[in-house]
């Protein structure tokens, strides 16, 4: 009988030790604690640029409807739109624009591009992935997500976009004027 009642006072003790133990030993950090600290602190350069454009500016300038295909929009956010592709009910590609300007390393890849779609700098990404650079600035991408979703697809379908159309988007933001009057040049004399 005395033992029952040494027990029933030593588990919540024992249950409270293990508690405290527990509580003040300090968290190991996640192997992504220094990548978000990094990106979250103040003067952090933001993922999304300022100046790139509403993604829902870009709805407008993908293939509407085309014959044995359905178009849905996936997704949208600021600089980027994309939408799936499904040929009887199973998604065969995905079709994205997006804004290089949060990214400009996304644009440099067709600098060296030898082929053009459409008049557009043109290159592989992967063996599933052709993109296009419209104005060095909108890259207009097509990923096969089916292998019946072949390149010569994906060139047919960037060639449906209103790329004509995109070319002519006007920036979000325009680039700052400055106010400041421009100095005159001096007028030049004749020698003589």
């Amino acid at each position: 009988m005395q033992t029952i009642r040494w027990r029933r006072l030593l588990a919540p003790l024992f249950l409270s030790l293990i508690l405290f133990v527990t509580a003040c030993t300090p968290a190991t950090q996640s192997r992504y604690a220094e990548v978000q600290k990094e990106t979250t602190q103040r003067g952090a350069t933001p993922a999304v640029a300022k100046k790139a454009e509403q993604g829902a500016k870009f709805n407008q300038f993908f293939p509407d409807k085309v014959k044995g295909y359905e178009v849905i929009p996936a997704q949208e956010k600021k600089g980027f739109a994309e939408y799936k592709v499904n040929q009887d009910g199973k998604n065969v590609a995905v079709l994205s624009i997006s804004d290089t300007t949060s990214l400009p390393t996304a644009a440099i890849k067709y600098k060296s591009a030898t082929d053009k779609i459409a008049g557009y700098p043109a290159v592989e990404q992967g063996t599933t992935g052709t993109g296009i650079l419209v104005n060095d600035r909108y890259q207009v991408k097509i990923l096969s997500r089916d292998p019946s979703f072949t390149h010569d697809d994906r060139v047919a379908w960037l060639q449906k976009f209103d790329l004509k159309g995109l070319a002519k988007l006007k920036p979000a933001i325009a680039p700052s004027i400055t106010t400041q009057t421009p100095s005159r040049a001096p007028v030049l004399q004749p020698a003589g």
